[in-house]
């Protein structure tokens, strides 16, 4: 029976081939969306085994976070790069919750997972929303949120206003872009609550630091940040 699945799904191969978005070559039976070669190539930060690490230092003097974490490097070339590309713009949502669950896996193995309550998605604005069809912060979320078994909350943090594309933007115009922009709801008591923020990319974290800003107006919330990606280029 096995024999017989592996000749059909060869047959069907040929006829639709099945391509890894991280480089474009054919994958291999038994590999989904990304070959071996870009799962072992993507190169991983460790950040999340550093308490003192680039990401965490961007909000230094910015805002309290507990932890900060990106999965790999985002260059103009790299591998996660082109997935995240994919995922955003030609709407393979698919790839959101692997690399999540992915990543997920490393910092369930690491212990990050384990002072967390609440994941809660970076949000889009409804317009946005429309437009794309999906927040890629959601797919990620729940891809993290199926290797460590927390709840994801799509609720609490909304965005109440656009903002213009922060692409070529400078430090200090990517805050004054998303300044006020993202308020929380207040539909369910998280009091207490470490928070998990997740998002696709960190920048300059100015978005982060608008988000993590209000949470933290919400009483003893603690607030932790992780992303795929950390943007060196």
């Amino acid at each position: 029976m096995n024999y017989l699945y592996d000749l059909l799904d060869d047959f069907i191969s040929l006829l639709f081939p099945r391509i890894c978005y991280g480089c474009g070559n054919p994958l291999m039976r038994n590999e989904y969306l990304i070959c071996t070669e870009c799962y072992i190539e993507i190169p991983r930060t460790g950040y999340h085994l550093k308490n003192e690490n680039p990401v965490a230092r961007l909000f230094w003097g910015r805002c309290l976070i507990e932890k900060a974490a990106a999965f790999s490097f985002y260059t103009r070339d790299s591998r996660i790069r082109r997935l995240i590309h994919q995922l955003k713009y030609r709407g393979i949502k698919e790839i959101g919750p692997e690399l999540g669950r992915i990543y997920g896996n490393t910092l369930k193995s690491s212990g990050f997972f384990d002072d967390i309550d609440i994941i809660v998605p970076v949000p889009l604005h409804p317009s946005k929303m429309r437009q794309r069809g999906y927040n890629q912060s959601d797919l990620i979320s729940e891809g993290l949120s199926d290797v460590s078994g927390l709840p994801v909350n799509k609720e609490i943090l909304i965005r109440k206003t656009g903002s213009k594309t922060q692409t070529k933007k400078s430090r200090y115009d990517r805050w004054t872009n998303v300044e006020d922009i993202f308020c929380v709801t207040g539909v369910t008591d998280i009091s207490g609550s470490h928070i998990l923020l997740v998002d696709d990319v960190i920048t300059t974290g100015s978005t982060l630091e608008a988000c993590t800003n209000e949470l933290l107006k919400i009483e003893k919330v603690k607030v932790s940040v992780v992303a795929l990606a950390f943007s060196v280029i």
